[in-house]
């Protein structure tokens, strides 16, 4: 009678081995299908409130949008002061045009009671340069992130077509993020956001 040298848990896999042998071989899984990456889509945003100036942190993020490498368009239809106009954007980080019209005060009346023929029609060209300056690029969707500051207040105003605006957002890449920021937003732009923030308080 030979002894078996082997240690005991040697013994039970070596019959554990020959057991399986006789048995029938497993089967192998199913192939899974490979995962695919799903591009992100772009989102409409809106920030409103019922006062003037109050999104500094929409233009913070968009700040930290160019800074992590995002392609960013800030355009304020409004503000002025500046004489700035699409020509004289300011560049910040590399990739953000901030963009102001180019006239010599803030926008704040209507567009059928700027006082003069001439102030009329510098004030109504200033804002649609910016307009055709935003428009082209929502069409070409060559940016990642554009904010269209005080936009509904300049449709309310009668210096933006609301109807162009909203057929303009509509035919906008998949990929863009729009923000929309200020008071008086249509209701047909709140219809298509993706996303609504309402600032209730104030100063």
């Amino acid at each position: 009678m030979s002894a078996n040298l082997l240690p005991k848990h040697q013994a039970l896999n070596q019959a554990a081995g020959s057991n399986t042998r006789d048995s029938n071989p497993l089967k192998l899984c199913p192939q899974q299908p490979r995962l695919h990456l799903v591009t992100q889509e772009g989102q409409l945003h809106v920030h409103t409130a019922p006062y003037r100036g109050s999104f500094s942190g929409v233009l913070r993020e968009a700040l930290r949008s160019a800074g992590l490498g995002s392609k960013v368009i800030i355009a304020q239809f409004l503000k002025g002061g500046v004489r700035q106009g699409k020509e004289r954007a300011i560049k910040l980080c590399g990739r953000l045009n901030w963009v102001r019209p180019d006239v010599s005060c803030c926008i704040n009346t209507n567009y059928s009671e700027v006082l003069s023929d001439k102030d009329h029609e510098i004030t109504t060209n200033a804002v649609e340069e910016i307009w055709q300056f935003c428009k082209q690029h929502l069409l070409e969707g060559d940016i990642d992130q554009l904010v269209l500051d005080e936009a509904g207040l300049a449709i309310a105003l009668g210096y933006l077509k609301e109807e162009e605006f909203i057929s303009t957002l509509e035919q906008r890449p998949k990929g863009m993020d729009v923000i929309i920021t200020g008071p008086s937003i249509p209701s047909r732009i709140m219809e298509i956001a993706d996303q609504i923030t309402e600032l209730r308080c104030g100063f």
